[in-house]
């Protein structure tokens, strides 16, 4: 079984922010969730490197555009290796892989590429060609400022591929999404597409054109081709269409349209497989305010991460805000996440059940004679990450990490309830039977939370004994085990 999941590759010309981490963060969730399933996963990320602005940024910094790439591109790895991202490729579009790769999906699409003349308005920030249509008091509808070119350029037929869309988009429902992402797009595909410039030819940072002398390509048909590079195209065309055929793009909102309509219709030209789905994210503002260098409240992941963990970071992100609507960052909403969510309702539930296991002997069983709610809770362990499951599918991220919490809460209940601290003393058989249930839980909790929070569950495992490497585990019976002292999961800070 396949799967391909997808980050944006992330322009160079700023440092990374909790936006990019976000991106990073959510395929990493849906990348773990899938290997821990049996998938054969595929999981790439990366830096968009060529275009105007970065040539830019460059000149200003005062180095190289080479030199300037480096250090950028480094940043983001960086960041990766901070979140405890598990990429298996990191692309860069200064790669020669990925220019042999961008030349050879240029010349599948030949068919449909023409040389002329753009004249027109264009976003450097976006790097964006913007209809006139679409600008509004002199800025395109991102905001950003708009410059009037005029230059010699080779088109891609996009007005060809309308149709062809629409009837892609009906055919697959599910393929943007959400809704409304995906009702933005029909829209705009269906209020008519204009053919697209897609060379440059007043700068020479990009992709070298094959047969079109001082022609570099258009940024954005240099990176969107970024995915299949990572899949060994064009050396490897079956392993590129069976990875597509089931490729998820996680991408902000946006650079929707970017995903959604010029990518498939590219693809649509060169005959290759269209991915299955592209989930567009929302955007956090901070403490309410959109977040802006010039006020000063831009989230720097590092200094965050340094701070509280990663896996903290993680946990709040996913459970404060459903994936796909816009969200708002505070330090308090963080504070109060781990504090109650994580410290009081997981770090006791785990603490204090394997506390008592201590005290039992270690043998446990699935054939005592449980209770209904020991039968109950044991059940509905076992059933954890099968009740995930579609909603990981779904890119539902909030909503599986909302099921995992709803058996934490009942857990927490169930040790009330059973109150094991007297079963010590009255019934050691009832008390194995309640901690076997509790075990089985705590396993699947473990399991449930290791796409979010891979630290966490590591340390849950080794308390377990458990390896912690398939779904599969959850199946197999606790029998005759002695584990070791847990230590606090999330110790109180000084």
């Amino acid at each position: 079984m396949n799967f391909f999941v997808t980050t944006p590759i992330y322009y160079i010309n700023g440092d990374p922010h909790i936006g990019h981490a976000y991106a990073d963060i959510a395929a990493d969730v849906i990348a773990r969730f899938k290997r821990f399933d049996g998938f054969e996963v595929h999981f790439c990320t990366g830096t968009d490197e060529h275009g105007i602005k970065v040539a830019g940024s460059a000149a200003k910094s005062g180095t190289n555009v080479h030199e300037f790439s480096d250090l950028m591109s480094q940043k983001f790895r960086d960041m990766g290796k901070i979140l405890n991202i598990s990429s298996d490729d990191f692309i860069r579009t200064t790669e020669e892989r990925h220019r042999k790769s961008a030349q050879t999906l240029w010349k599948m699409m030949e068919k449909d590429i023409y040389k002329g003349v753009y004249s027109g308005w264009y976003s450097a920030r976006d790097e964006e060609y913007v209809p006139e249509s679409e600008i509004k008091d002199g800025k395109a509808p991102s905001g950003a400022p708009v410059e009037r070119i005029e230059e010699e350029s080779y088109f891609f037929k996009l007005s060809a591929y309308g149709e062809k869309l629409l009837e892609h988009y009906e055919k697959n429902p599910d393929f943007i999404a959400p809704a409304s992402g995906r009702n933005e797009i029909v829209n705009f595909v269906k209020s008519g597409l204009k053919d697209l410039s897609i060379s440059r030819s007043k700068f020479d940072w990009g992709i070298p054109i094959p047969g079109a002398e001082g022609h570099v390509m258009y940024v954005w048909v240099d990176a969107l081709a970024n995915y299949i590079t990572s899949l060994g195209f064009p050396d490897n065309p079956d392993r590129v269409s069976a990875m597509m055929s089931e490729c998820v793009h996680i991408i902000g909102k946006e650079i929707l349209r970017f995903h959604a309509v010029y990518w498939p219709a590219f693809l649509m030209s060169a005959g290759l497989t269209l991915p299955k789905r592209i989930f567009a994210h929302g955007w956090w503002t901070c403490e309410g305010q959109k977040m802006s260098k010039s006020v000063g409240n831009v989230v720097d992941p590092f200094p965050l991460v340094r701070e509280c963990g990663p896996d903290r970071l993680r946990y709040f992100l996913f459970r404060e805000v459903r994936f796909g609507e816009d969200g708002d960052f505070s330090a308090e909403a963080l504070k109060n996440r781990v504090s109650y969510d994580l410290a009081n309702d997981l770090g006791n539930l785990v603490q204090r059940v394997l506390a008592f296991i201590q005290k039992s002997d270690g043998r446990f069983s699935v054939s005592y004679d449980f209770s209904e709610k020991e039968r109950d809770l044991f059940e509905k362990a076992r059933k954890l990450t099968v009740k995930m499951r579609p909603l990981i599918d779904r890119q539902d991220l909030h909503g599986a990490l909302g099921v995992v919490w709803d058996l934490v809460a009942e857990s927490n209940k169930f040790v009330n309830d059973a109150e094991p601290w007297k079963l010590v003393k009255t019934d050691s058989e009832r008390l194995k039977a309640v901690l076997t249930a509790l075990c089985e839980s705590i396993r699947a909790i473990a399991f449930g939370i290791a796409p979010f929070m891979p630290e966490t569950a590591g340390k849950i495992f080794g308390f377990m004994n458990i390896t912690g490497q398939s779904f599969k585990e959850i199946e197999a019976d606790f029998t005759d085990q002695r584990f070791p002292s847990p230590s606090p999961l999330f110790p109180k800070e000084n």
